[in-house]
């Protein structure tokens, strides 16, 4: 009882923050269109963010953060207007579903099953199925990565990009030097991680007794990671991820990965975005879209070579 009041708390805290962060900035113009994904048991909330024009439009399809615990459509909606209007291309914001009701891994199950159903049908609403780009921040960034690792093999070519954001890649039992001297904040604690981590393993039907590590749920501990498409990586200098952000981005260039790292000087977790549009947020945005126009660009002129 004690575990569903905090999670009940801190989920309406991070909306209403959230919420506040952003209130009379959010970029209203943009089309919203709320779907779902009816797959056997499963129903998987989707929220599309279509861009003015005709398109066709290149797909983000972004999954929240929040440490599987928190964070919901809502309370990333700004964020996700901002992302569509900034980037042109057709923001899909997927609603995973969350521990501890639902534990590890029902949210990596939830988010491939996501992927499928966008590359099958987003042409319907304008968008290109050859030009999909998987993007999350901290647990949603780890959940970008595990599904990038998913696809290699369950849909070999389909994902063209991931856009890990300050992610989540290993336990903190890792405990990494920057879990240290970021233990206590600002923003994302080291006590609120070990919570998120306990709440997401609890109860888990994949998980052996004692078992802290898992390939759908600690990427860094993946052997091997070449083919996986091009990434970039953004960590933030003060939270307690930024290690394990580099260490996967590290990682994945040293198996051939074309990989481009960010790390933002003074960031805290959470700067692109639950913080509003800071001078931060805007910064990583635009790094963001370029990125995202460098990669499609270069996919527009290699079918133009064909």
């Amino acid at each position: 009882m004690k575990n569903k009041i905090k999670t009940a708390v801190f989920r309406t805290f991070i909306r209403g923050s959230a919420r506040l962060a952003w209130a009379g900035k959010t970029a209203k113009h943009i089309a919203v269109l709320d779907l779902a994904v009816e797959q056997s048991d499963q129903h998987i909330p989707l929220r599309l963010y279509l861009p003015p024009g005709d398109g066709p439009f290149p797909v983000v399809v972004y999954f929240h953060g929040g440490g599987w615990v928190i964070g919901d459509l809502a309370t990333y909606d700004p964020m996700c207007r901002d992302l569509c209007d900034r980037s042109d291309a057709i923001v899909v914001a997927v609603d995973y579903r969350r521990a501890p009701e639902f534990p590890f891994p029902a949210a990596p199950d939830d988010c491939l099953a996501a992927l499928a159903w966008v590359a099958e049908h987003i042409a319907l609403y304008g968008g290109r199925a050859d030009s999909i780009v998987l993007a999350g921040d901290s647990a949603g960034g780890n959940l970008a990565a595990v599904t990038a690792i998913q696809a290699r093999s369950e849909m070999p070519g389909l994902v063209k990009g991931q856009i890990l954001i300050y992610p989540v890649t290993d336990h903190y039992v890792r405990a990494t030097a920057s879990y240290t001297e970021n233990a206590q904040g600002p923003v994302l604690t080291r006590s609120i991680m070990i919570w998120f981590w306990d709440s997401y393993f609890a109860n888990s039907r994949a998980l052996e007794a004692g078992q802290l590590r898992h390939p759908l749920a600690t990427p860094l501990t993946v052997d091997d990671l070449s083919g996986l498409p091009p990434a970039l990586v953004i960590t933030a200098e003060r939270d307690p991820l930024k290690d394990e952000g580099i260490a996967y981005a590290n990682k994945l260039a040293e198996q051939g990965v074309a990989v481009t790292q960010s790390l933002y000087p003074g960031a805290t977790h959470g700067f692109i975005g639950l913080q509003g549009p800071t001078r931060l947020h805007k910064e990583g945005m635009m790094e963001i879209c370029a990125w995202l126009a460098a990669l499609f660009g270069r996919q527009a002129e290699r079918a133009i070579e064909v």
